[in-house]
């Protein structure tokens, strides 16, 4: 009788594991290319999917990523992002990419995080000033400066952050691990949420008077995705 209640227990240990360590399933078709029409579609991933034999090589193209955009803004970037909104053909296959412009003289891309996927930037153009913040409780800094050429990772979840400390402009192209990796920008997920969070709430929780809070408030916070 002991051997059997054994034998539960390790098959119900290795079942646990298992879940434990699963991650998204394989696609079980070649693809499953996202259409905004329901009619005839199918809900995969957050997405319709076409009828895989209508889909043409138009739902796996982009193009524009050579193209380098206006950095004029109060952050002095622009993110153009090639995901499963500009690809199609992306759904369910896990990696978009993304280039990001810098605006000389301190042109920034913003804490941010990225709640469904790593990123791997790649610098293509001037000099970065790049990092992110580990978890609580440590809350620590592991900061780089890249030139052209240099390859830095942002763990999937962490704040991060990239700021040109060069007198050019710059210009970096980010691949994620996710056809759809969002973005949460901190200064504007806190002080420009809708509506906005009260400001005693924030005035307590980063220990500092409630005026500023009202006032950070007020302002407008710039998205440059």
């Amino acid at each position: 009788m002991k051997g059997v209640h054994f034998l539960v227990a390790f098959v119900f240990l290795a079942l646990a594991a298992s879940f434990a360590f699963a991650s998204d399933p394989s696609p079980l078709q070649d693809f499953c290319v996202a259409i905004n029409d329901i009619k005839d579609g199918v809900f995969v991933n957050g997405k319709f999917c076409k009828d895989p034999k209508l889909a043409t090589a138009k739902d796996f193209f982009f193009s524009g990523l050579d193209i380098a955009r206006n950095t004029s803004n109060p952050l002095g970037s622009v993110v153009t992002p090639a995901n499963v909104a500009q690809i199609p053909g992306l759904n369910t296959l896990g990696i978009s990419l993304a280039r990001v412009d810098y605006a000389p003289y301190g042109g920034l891309n913003p804490p941010h995080t990225h709640p469904r996927a790593t990123e791997i930037l790649t610098v293509l153009e001037g000099t970065l000033y790049v990092g992110f913040v580990t978890s609580n409780p440590d809350n620590r800094l592991i900061t780089k400066v890249l030139n052209p050429g240099d390859v830095f990772v942002f763990p999937v979840g962490l704040i991060h952050f990239q700021f040109n400390v060069g007198k050019t402009k710059a210009v970096a192209i980010a691949a994620l691990s996710s056809q759809n990796p969002g973005v949460i920008t901190i200064a504007n997920a806190v002080f420009g949420s809708t509506p906005p969070i009260r400001s005693d709430v924030l005035a307590k929780a980063f220990q500092v008077d409630k005026n500023i809070v009202d006032h950070l408030q007020k302002q407008f916070w710039y998205d440059n995705n």
